[in-house]
């Protein structure tokens, strides 16, 4: 058995990398940055480390990767495997679509089924490339693309840091790992059959998932994040426990669980349960995870689907009005960080061209809207409190 894992960054490396090493399954990896992939080349092994549980740390071993430009290796590689793998980051799956379509067209030559997995924290991933590959595909391996092609999402649960500075002399791939293992995937969207892989959970009632542990967890670790960066912490773990920030936390809870329990017909109890899951891993201190990386790009996380306006407009959908998500979305307008770029560019906006500007072309919402109005009006509300001093 082997995998092609797309990615090889803490994710690819330190939950799907790791699942299928010790999974006994065979794997290469292909990364777009060819120094990352001839790190792995040289090395051949990396590290996993498990927060608070080190007797599971492991080691992974017979690692190698192949890069973009070895475009026949890949395609080969995705035809003798069983299921290939991507954890590329939502905004550039694009870029992996001709490698996928030419690995179809390989596979199609030989028979059999093959299956695509998305591991993007990213608003219908599997969509994105099933239309992508769509287009891209030829004629000759279209009737293969359509009934022997499975792509289906994968949630992924598992936060992966960046090891400090002495781990990482040690071992550059070495990569620090949330104690879990669950990797709970769309199995209505699987052709044929997958490989046993340690922890993979096939959900059949998979409708709604995806959309619930993102618009639970980011909007949870955006509002964190966010309103944390405001009031002076560099630890998520840290953030979580302020009671301030936990009051606005819980608001957010309620906002979203009423409103995804509506929306998928869950019962609520159930669904504030899971964001119990949310806050316990927020607040596990075992996790060192650190405020700049998760508030890192600001304009993106902004956008009218992303963690904290989605959730807004789904909240505001269902009747719900999104007093503490407005909060949150007023604090990352205000985000300041000098080694960003985007958190430059959003200050730059802020200065030259204002809040309602901000509110029209990043978040897409009417500055003059329910969601605008409120949004303007937390600003108001964090001055006072003394948390924006503009």
């Amino acid at each position: 058995m082997s995998c092609v894992i797309f990615g090889a960054g803490k994710i690819a490396r330190g939950f799907i990398g790791h699942l299928l090493y010790l999974s006994n399954i065979d794997f290469v990896f292909v990364e777009k940055a060819d120094a990352l992939a001839d790190l792995i080349n040289e090395r051949g092994e990396y590290t996993v480390n498990i927060l608070g549980n080190s007797a599971e740390n492991c080691v992974v071993k017979n690692a190698k990767a192949l890069k973009f430009s070895q475009k026949e290796e890949i395609a080969q590689a995705i035809a003798q495997s069983d299921a290939v793998f991507n954890a590329v980051g939502g905004k550039n799956l694009g870029e992996i679509v001709p490698f996928l379509a030419a690995g179809i067209e390989a596979k199609a030559k030989q028979g059999g089924f093959i299956n695509f997995i998305t591991c993007e924290n990213w608003k219908k991933p599997a969509d994105i490339l099933r239309d992508g590959i769509s287009a891209a595909i030829s004629d000759n391996a279209r009737e293969f693309f359509e009934n022997n092609t499975g792509i289906t999402e994968a949630v992924i649960m598992r936060s992966a840091i960046e090891a400090d500075a002495e781990l990482l002399k040690k071992d550059p791939l070495i990569v620090n790992v949330q104690n879990f293992w669950e990797l709970p995937l769309d199995a209505s969207r699987v052709k044929g059959s997958l490989p046993h892989i340690k922890g993979l959970k096939l959900v059949e009632e998979f409708t709604g998932f995806l959309e619930r542990k993102f618009y639970t967890y980011n909007a949870a670790n955006g509002t964190t994040s966010f309103v944390g960066a405001l009031m002076g912490y560099e630890k998520i773990a840290d953030a979580a426990h302020d009671e301030k920030i936990l009051k606005i936390l819980d608001g957010v809870y309620n906002e979203t669980a009423r409103a995804l329990s509506v929306k998928h017909r869950i019962p609520f109890d159930d669904q504030w349960a899971f964001t119990r899951t949310s806050l316990n891993k927020l607040q596990d201190y075992t996790i060192v995870d650190f405020i700049e990386r998760n508030a890192r790009d600001p304009l993106r996380k902004l956008g009218p689907d992303d963690r904290l306006v989605g959730s807004a407009r789904l909240v505001e959908s269902c009747g719900i009005v999104p007093e503490n998500l407005c909060i949150a979305i007023a604090a990352a307008i205000y985000y300041t960080n000098d080694s960003d770029e985007f958190a430059v560019k959003l200050g730059e906006m802020r200065t030259a061209q204002g809040i309602d500007y901000i509110l029209e072309n990043v978040c897409k919402l009417d500055p003059r809207g329910t969601i605008g109005m409120l949004v303007k009006e937390k600003i108001n509300y964090l001055k006072s409190e003394g948390y924006i001093n503009e």
